[in-house]
């Protein structure tokens, strides 16, 4: 498929083409006796134009490496680039601006506004970023994920499908240079994860977009370019364009 490169995927990947990148990253939390090393001297680069998943067993550092790559925690020793800056000592400020301009996410439980509509969910980060969303924009992105029907709506009368998809098009209408997705499939059924996976690629294949997305499911993984597996806060393997048995097995033998 031949792919072009949007004006945010452009500008802010760094000279590796890397739209995130962590060096000697480690984070711990507590002190003494207490301490846990949720991430440990992790070096890892996302390119733009690529989809990973992160997988690991439970407690083995996939959202700690999630959150301190996307600047919603922060490392306590090493250094995060983030669409070609450097945030790891960063103020809040820029981390806001990142948050509202460069970054995307979407999380397991939707995070949609109850009181807003399905255009009201997707025009809102665009109004905190005080980018004046056309409704043309906002309409087209529901009319991409398939609910150009559900204007209206409010969440509670969508399926969680359907209020993923939402997510989703929230998410597109604000073309990050890099999208964050935590388990974005967990709370749906086959068919509407199979529609979301799609709609990540289409990211990642029409717009250049960076995908790093945490699962512990095989068959979403295995969608994606490649797959990092996390062990007690480390990188200990990575396949390339893996099939779900290959990711499984790679799994079992993690947490065996």
């Amino acid at each position: 498929m031949h792919t072009h490169t949007s004006p945010a995927a452009a500008t802010a990947a760094t000279p590796t083409g890397n739209m995130v990148e962590l060096f000697g990253a480690t984070r711990t939390y507590g002190t003494g006796a207490a301490r846990i090393h949720a991430l440990r001297d992790v070096a890892i680069g996302f390119p733009a134009g690529t989809w990973t998943a992160v997988m690991g067993p439970s407690g083995s550092g996939k959202s700690t490496l999630l959150h301190c790559a996307a600047g919603l925690d922060r490392v306590t020793s090493g250094q995060v680039i983030l669409a070609g800056e450097d945030i790891t000592r960063a103020p809040e400020v820029t981390l806001t601006r990142l948050r509202r301009g460069t970054v995307g996410f979407v999380f397991q439980n939707f995070n949609l506004v109850a009181s807003l509509t399905a255009e009201q969910n997707v025009a809102l980060p665009l109004k905190l970023a005080r980018r004046r969303p056309s409704r043309k924009d906002v309409r087209a992105a529901l009319a991409q994920v398939g609910l150009e029907d559900r204007l209206r709506h409010r969440p509670r009368e969508m399926s969680g499908g359907q209020q993923q998809r939402v997510a989703i098009a929230r998410a597109m209408a604000a073309r990050p240079a890099v999208l964050f997705a935590d388990e974005p499939t967990g709370a749906l059924d086959s068919g509407s994860a199979r529609t979301v996976l799609g709609l990540m690629r289409d990211m990642v294949e029409s717009s250049g977009q960076c995908v790093v997305m945490v699962t512990h499911d095989p068959v979403v993984a295995a969608a994606a370019d490649a797959v990092v597996f996390l062990r007690d806060g480390r990188i200990v393997d990575r396949l390339v364009r893996p099939s779900a048995p290959q990711v499984a097995d790679r799994l079992a033998r993690l947490e065996g």
